[in-house]
């Protein structure tokens, strides 16, 4: 039994020394620890831990095995795993062992992740066992592992737009597909959160979409005239559902279709006077809309048919620009301005405006009879017809504008021109001395211009047989030429008629015109040359073109005569918008008529491809010529003196206006800035004033009229007359009249002045006359700038016989006429003269005749009072000698009123005194030599007076004893 017992005993040792043993050879650390070779793994960017595929998971084969569950094992350190390590550099992860003895690990971050920044990361790791031994002595690590690690993205950022505006530009009347695309960004690194999914047009009611990929296109056809520019607000949203942190602005401007035009001119061009020549379309360009253009071609018309006579010209008289164009002598005008000297033509309508010239109108119940004797036209002679006519379509009856006719007993027209048909027809009858055989005697020429209700200058020269018309400055030949016999001889007496033509056997007018005229001139003896009739038609504006030299060879440019219209072609589109960029308008007058002139530009252009050429419209616009500031003419000088009678009746006369003078201003409105008032002292606003000033300028008269005031001018006994041959020097001419004289012709003020200076006035019968009136009215450009009136008026000073009138001086001669002074038109000027002491001179006869009366008197009383003197001492000599008893008035009193002397010397004193006061008026001022005598006189006698008033003071009133 002990045996048997001792033999378990042994069984139990010998297993447990084999446990130990096997412990004992497992605490040798002999295997690696395993892991697998590739992890991949997942991280948010808000979160650190890191979700692995496969798990982290280290394995040891020298783990101990796990027996049954009878036994309890407990596991030494050499089965464990003590950590994991990553390799890489910068990796912001760490591995961390969650269990020993399972080998279980994870992965985290060590700092926040940016997904923006990386979105993947790799890197390697190894495992580590615990090793041998308390201090972990050959420890094994396994194989390295490659981990790769993706960051997931969160929602963070919101779009954002790439442009801060977006702009685009469209053709109206066009839907577009796409018009221009939006695009936003969103920093998000994650395919869902950095992708736009959507935008969106914030703006409401508006014609246009846009879809998922920001493009934007409009929904219905746009129009330029509805809406200039579209403004839209946009935003977008990423697939986070994120709207964009700022909404865009997008600006879609509306572009009128593509029409080839003339842009970049201004349609209102303002002309001041007096500033030469103006740019019409200084920036303009032509749009083409990108079609190649070979050639263009542009006519630039200034329509001024309604300014005067077709276009702005001098308005002087016809007969005045005649001379201005060298045609200086023969010519009679037929339709002269209404005057004293012409004024057959007062019944007349005219235009009723002087800014422009003075037309007549015709409206075939009106004409007019020339004064006989005014032309004398020998058709034997050449002579010239010239007229301004403006005649539409009528009816198909003669229509005379001139007419020489019988004037009595028959209707026989000896010359006529006339409208009939649309043609313009000249009627020349021979002479009846002439033989009688057929010769020409109608001139017939069919021309647009005789009825397109249009002005047009009209020159005929006549030199019998033939006859050459000048219409416009171009001539044109007579298309058909009948003759006709001479007429019969008569004594029949003409009549000149304008309008219409007399038939002398009716006793009426036939044949009325219907239309205007002006400038109505036969000139005898003379034909018109070409440069008279060019001048004469020749406007004073016009369009004109200074050509750069860099361009004068590639583009011509044609002109018409009067310059109303040019054209320009070329092939060059730059060199051509060059040459219109210089074309200008200019007015050479002083005083331009002021309106509107309208402007039209007709183009034509040839393109490469013709079928595809485009047509370019006409452009229009207008230049308007301003109100020119209007001239005043001042006319100064001597309106009132007197002269002798002997001066009158003289071969010489008396000059009327001896100083006058004539000046004309303008008043201009100038701009003060508020500087200049400050520094003034001025109180006013302080902003810009504007103040007026006048400033004098020179320019041409054509008229000075000189007409009397009162009575007319009785040619027997007195006359104005003037120095012919100074007129002539001048180019002047006078007209006169029992109403005064007429000075006409284009000349310089100056020129007129001394003229006028000229002028005398001649009495031969001066006995009843005393004064005599005269006024003076001068005039610019056909009356449409008129002076003021100058009166002046002239005394007669008739000799007097002062003894006559002694004894009557308070009485005015017979021949003294009161006077009434003239007021004059302007102040300030000088009227000294050597006839200065003369004004007035009624007063001053009166002032003379009492002065010399006065004169006599007091002669008269010295003498009176030497002899009373005299005889009184002779008497108190004799009486002392005869008388040897005084008497004795010792007890006499005596009472003089010492008032009574006083108040009839004062008395008298005071009417002599208002006597003479009521003679001289207003002349205390003129002293004569008369008055200079008497004077000497009365201080002579002045201590005889004081003698007489020193014996008054020895009289003195007592009154100290009265009561008041």
């Amino acid at each position: 039994m002990r045996f048997r017992g001792n033999k378990r005993f042994a069984s139990a040792v010998g297993l447990v020394l084999g446990l130990l043993c096997a412990v004992e050879a497992a605490k040798v650390n002999k295997h690696k620890p395993w892991i697998e070779t590739t992890y991949h793994g997942i991280v948010t960017e808000n979160d650190d831990k890191v979700v692995l595929d496969p798990p982290l998971i280290a394995l040891d084969k020298d783990a101990p095995l796990r027996y049954a569950e009878s036994f309890e094992v407990t596991l030494t350190k050499e089965g464990e795993i003590c950590g994991f390590r990553i390799h890489g550099q910068n990796v912001p992860f760490e591995a961390v062992v969650l269990d020993k003895s399972t080998g279980e690990g994870v992965i985290r971050t060590k700092e926040k992740l940016d997904c923006e920044l990386q979105k993947e990361h790799t890197f390697t790791i190894q495992a580590y066992d615990c090793g041998e031994g308390p201090d972990g002595a050959n420890m094994k690590k396994s194989h390295k592992a490659t981990v790769h690690i993706q960051v997931n993205d969160i929602n963070e950022y919101a779009p954002v737009f790439k442009e801060k505006t977006y702009k685009a530009t469209v053709i109206e009347g066009k839907k577009y597909d796409s018009i221009l695309k939006v695009e936003a960004v969103d920093a998000d690194c994650s395919f869902q959160f950095s992708q736009i999914c959507s935008y969106e047009i914030v703006t409401p009611d508006v014609p246009f979409t846009i879809d998922k990929d920001g493009f934007i296109k409009n929904t219905e056809k746009l129009s330029y005239g509805k809406e200039h520019m579209y403004k839209l607000t946009v935003t977008a949203y990423d697939c986070g559902k994120n709207r964009a942190s700022e909404d865009v602005l997008v600006k879609i401007s509306i572009k009128p279709t593509c029409k080839p035009s003339w842009q970049g001119f201004n349609k209102r061009t303002e002309y001041e006077p007096g500033t030469g020549s103006l740019a019409l379309f200084p920036s303009m360009h032509l749009e083409t809309c990108d079609v190649p253009i070979t050639s263009i071609r542009a006519s630039i018309e200034l329509e001024t048919n309604h300014i005067g006579k077709g276009c702005d010209r001098d308005t002087y008289s016809e007969k005045s620009l005649h001379k201005l164009c060298g045609a200086s002598s023969g010519t009679v005008e037929l339709l002269p301005a209404p005057s004293s000297s012409a004024n057959w033509t007062v019944g007349l309508p005219t235009d009723n405006g002087h800014d422009s010239d003075q037309v007549f109108e015709f409206n075939g119940t009106q004409a007019i009879k020339v004064p006989d004797g005014l032309v004398n036209t020998n058709l034997k002679e050449p002579f010239t017809i010239s007229v301004w006519m403006r005649h539409g379509p009528g009816s198909h009856e003669k229509e005379t504008i001139l007419c020489n006719s019988d004037k009595t007993d028959m209707n026989r027209h000896h010359y006529s021109l006339y409208v009939h048909n649309c043609r313009l027809i000249l009627l020349l009858r021979q002479d009846p001395s002439e033989a009688e055989n057929y010769k020409p005697a109608e001139f017939h020429w069919k021309l647009d211009q005789v009825c397109d209700k249009e002005w047009h200058h009209y020159v005929l020269n006549v030199e019998f047989p033939t006859v050459s018309l000048f219409a416009d400055g171009t001539a044109f030949e007579p298309f058909m030429v009948t003759e006709d016999y001479p007429l019969h001889p008569s004594k029949i007496e003409t009549q000149l008629t304008v309008g219409a033509c007399w038939q002398g056997g009716n006793a009426r007018m036939a044949q009325f015109f219907r239309g205007n005229l002006a400038g109505l001139i036969i000139r005898s003896g003379k034909l018109e040359n070409k440069k008279v009739i060019d001048c004469l038609y020749t406007c004073k504006e016009g369009l004109d073109v200074q050509l750069p030299e860099e361009v004068a060879s590639a583009v011509k440019v044609d002109f018409n005569p009067n310059q109303s219209s040019l054209t320009v072609e070329g092939e060059d589109i730059s060199a051509f918008e060059k040459v219109m960029q210089h074309i200008s308008y200019l007015n050479s007058r002083q005083f331009p008529t002021p309106g509107i002139r309208h402007l039209r530009i007709s183009t034509t252009v040839k393109c490469l491809n013709e079928d595809a050429c485009v047509g370019v419209p006409d452009a229009e616009g207008y230049v308007m010529v301003m109100q020119p500031e209007e001239p005043k003419i001042s006319l100064s000088g001597i309106d009132h003196f007197a002269r002798s009678a002997a001066e009158f009746e003289s071969q010489e006369g008396v000059t009327l206006f001896p100083e006058l003078r004539i000046v004309s201003t303008i008043t201009r409105e100038m701009e003060v800035d508020a500087e200049s008032e400050a520094a003034e002292g001025t109180d006013d606003d302080p902003t810009v004033q504007e103040t007026v000033v006048s400033e004098e300028i020179m320019h041409n008269l054509d008229s000075c009229e000189v007409s009397v005031e009162g009575d007319e001018l009785d040619s027997e006994h007195e006359s104005l007359e003037v120095d012919v041959s100074q007129l002539q020097q001048r180019a002047l001419e006078m007209s006169s009249s029992n109403l005064g004289l007429v000075i006409n012709g284009v000349n310089t003020m100056a020129n007129y002045e001394q003229v006028l200076h000229l002028i005398r006035y001649k009495n031969w019968h001066t006995e009843a006359l005393f004064d005599r009136k005269f006024k003076l009215v001068c005039s610019e450009l056909n009356g449409r700038y008129i002076s003021n009136d100058f009166k002046v008026e002239v005394n007669v000073i008739h000799t007097a016989n002062p003894v006559e009138h002694v004894n009557n001086a308070m009485v005015a001669p017979s021949f003294i006429n009161p006077v009434h002074h003239a007021s004059g038109d302007l102040s300030g000027h000088n009227l000294a003269n050597a006839h200065q002491a003369s004004v007035v001179p009624s007063a001053a006869t009166i002032v003379i005749v009492v002065c010399v009366s006065f004169l006599v008197l007091m002669i008269f009383m010295g003498v009176f009072r030497i002899r009373a003197a005299h005889q009184r001492s002779v008497r108190d000599q004799e009486s002392g000698k005869e008388n040897e008893m005084d008497w004795d008035d010792s007890a006499l009193t005596i009472t003089v009123n010492p008032m009574e002397t006083y108040e009839d010397q004062h008395s008298s004193e005071e009417e002599e005194e208002e006597e003479e006061e009521s003679e001289d008026g207003e002349e205390e001022d003129d002293i004569t030599s008369a008055e200079s005598e008497s004077s000497e006189d009365e201080e002579g006698g002045e201590p005889e007076d004081q003698q007489g008033t020193s014996r008054q003071q020895q009289l003195e009133w007592d009154d100290s004893t009265l009561t008041y």
